[in-house]
């Protein structure tokens, strides 16, 4: 926790909700591999900090619907396509004719522009393809609290996945790559199966209440964007984790916490991302909004 007035800037981060309704309505989640800083074996949506080639004015020639955006949404929407790329092996693209980009995207080529060894820009270009900026739907953006050392301003994307290409984990980030209804996350994260930190869980909820792709997207552009930045107080000798109520999150506005005890049904999935706080109220606020 910080222990001087100086705040952190948030950094600004992009993660993306992929979906598809075959066999039925799923939601892309990797597991992050264990030895990382942040939720190690954790299920988390691709996404990732913006990345200095993400704001190259280059990509005027390689993103269809560039004129659509203003830059601050063109380098998130790029950092998120970046992000499911490296991660997960799909490309948002399309060839100059509107065919879809279909084809297996090498792993090699998604190590080194992970690395920062090859620009992503000239992958989309030797590829000669278009990124999709103006498929991505946004769902929602989260904004870790002030009282944290390291925090990131995220925007949570969501789009229909390419039919005809195959995610694949990267093996270095994540250990596997998985499509998974959202009503099986929750299931899962409720009986201690599988690591769902908060902000993952926030957003799965609000997917679970979608019948389909279709009727995911259509909420989520019919849905007014509040921008969460979790708060924590002292409520009844309890610290609680508090969103906002016109979010949209039907539950889980309010967790609380006792330093000292297990976290409660509901919270137990937290996972901390760095220096690794003794409060566990604290531990739940680093993992809030973290990528």
């Amino acid at each position: 926790m910080q222990t001087n007035t100086t705040v952190p800037e948030a950094r600004p981060a992009a993660t993306i909700l992929l979906l598809r309704d075959d066999p039925e309505f799923q939601v892309l989640m990797v597991k992050r591999h264990q030895q990382i800083d942040f939720a190690s074996g954790a299920l988390v949506f691709p996404g990732g900090k913006l990345h200095q080639g993400d704001a190259d004015p280059a990509w005027a020639d390689h993103a269809s619907g560039w004129d659509l955006f203003d830059d601050v949404q063109r380098k998130l929407r790029i950092a998120a396509i970046r992000e499911v790329f490296e991660e997960a092996g799909i490309l948002l693209a399309h060839h100059c004719n509107g065919r879809p980009f279909e084809t297996v995207c090498d792993l090699d080529i998604r190590a080194k522009v992970d690395r920062g060894e090859l620009e992503f820009i000239e992958v989309v270009r030797d590829l000669n393809v278009q990124l999709q900026l103006d498929s991505l739907g946004i769902f929602a953006r989260w904004i870790t609290p002030p009282i944290m050392p390291k925090r990131f301003d995220t925007f949570f994307y969501v789009v229909r996945a390419p039919a005809n290409q195959l995610a694949a984990c990267d093996g270095h980030e994540t250990v596997d790559a998985e499509w998974i209804a959202p009503k099986e996350v929750l299931r899962l994260a409720e009986s201690g199966e599988r690591t769902i930190i908060f902000p993952t869980r926030m957003n799965v909820q609000l997917l679970a209440e979608a019948c389909d792709s279709a009727d995911c997207m259509r909420r989520a552009e019919e849905r007014p964007l509040v921008t969460v930045l979790p708060k924590l107080e002292e409520r009844d000798g309890q610290r609680v984790l508090v969103i906002p109520n016109n979010a949209g999150y039907q539950r889980g506005d309010e967790v609380g916490f006792q330093p000292g005890l297990s976290a409660p049904s509901g919270v137990k999935t937290m996972r901390s991302m760095a220096l690794s706080p003794s409060n566990s109220a604290t531990r739940a606020m680093t993992s809030a909004t973290s990528v």
